[in-house]
């Protein structure tokens, strides 16, 4: 079925729109652009070049996709804004391209972005994720499937959040935070996310494993590295187990803060 353009929206020949596309009056679409099949774009969205994007998205009113990066070593080079499908962004949501030739800011499927959050340039962000009311991403950040951030958050650049972790309202933070658990306030350990983890079908076996892992982490008299070989040889083995071991030795920023 062919796409409904509203003559009043501006959009480029040489975008490429997808079957079944609703595109509302004062919509702006520039040359770069590749929308794909049953998207919705309301009134008075930007969509700027280098814009990617799958099927069954839908972009509210006053959301600028693939801005340029704010970034001081963009040159003007060429890069991309990839979307993936089945993404809900709101009012005023600003997502930033990458800032050099070849990178990508990412964005992948079922997330949900609420009015007024900002993802910056060269951010990877997975699947299911949820940013809150004004909730904003600095540049280079890794943040993994699951994850919930409610509203005001701020993530600092190159810090990573991992699978089915929580961020509460009005956070500031600077340090990686690990899968599964509940980020506080004051960028602390605040226990194991079990309302992720019980809409994720984890069992209860391994939920336990996990808050046995993080109690080793966050409430121990040792090192993180002391901690991480004390759950391999004390918690029983398992993909979560695993995750969790994976990114805490892969962080070049350290974790957050203990309780």
């Amino acid at each position: 079925m062919a796409s409904e353009i509203s003559p009043r929206a501006e959009v480029s020949p040489k975008a490429r729109i997808g079957n079944n596309c609703k595109i509302f009056p004062f919509v702006y679409i520039e040359d770069d652009v590749v929308i794909g099949d049953n998207c919705i774009i309301f009134p008075f969205v930007s969509i700027l070049d280098g814009t990617r994007m799958g099927n069954n998205n839908k972009i509210h009113q006053g959301s600028v996709i693939s801005a340029l990066p704010q970034d001081f070593d963009f040159r003007g080079e060429k890069s991309e804004c990839v979307i993936g499908s089945n993404n809900i962004i709101r009012e005023n949501v600003v997502i930033n391209r990458a800032t050099h030739s070849g990178c990508q800011t990412v964005i992948g499927n079922d997330n949900v972005l609420m009015e007024g959050a900002h993802i910056s340039h060269d951010t990877k962000v997975g699947n299911r994720c949820v940013f809150g009311y004004g909730t904003k991403i600095a540049g280079d950040c890794e943040i993994q499937d699951g994850v919930i951030f409610s509203s005001s958050v701020i993530e600092n650049a190159k810090t990573r959040v991992g699978e089915g972790a929580m961020i509460q309202a009005g956070t500031t933070f600077s340090k990686d935070v690990p899968p599964y658990l509940i980020c506080t306030k004051r960028s602390e350990y605040g226990g194991v996310n079990y309302t992720m983890g019980h809409y994720y079908g984890v069992d209860e076996k391994t939920l336990k494993h996990i808050a046995n892992a993080y109690r080793l982490l966050f409430m121990g008299n040792t090192s993180t590295f002391d901690a991480v070989n004390q759950i391999e040889q004390q918690v029983p083995d398992g993909p979560e187990i695993r995750n969790i071991i994976n990114f805490i030795r892969n962080t070049k920023l350290g974790i957050i803060a203990k309780l």
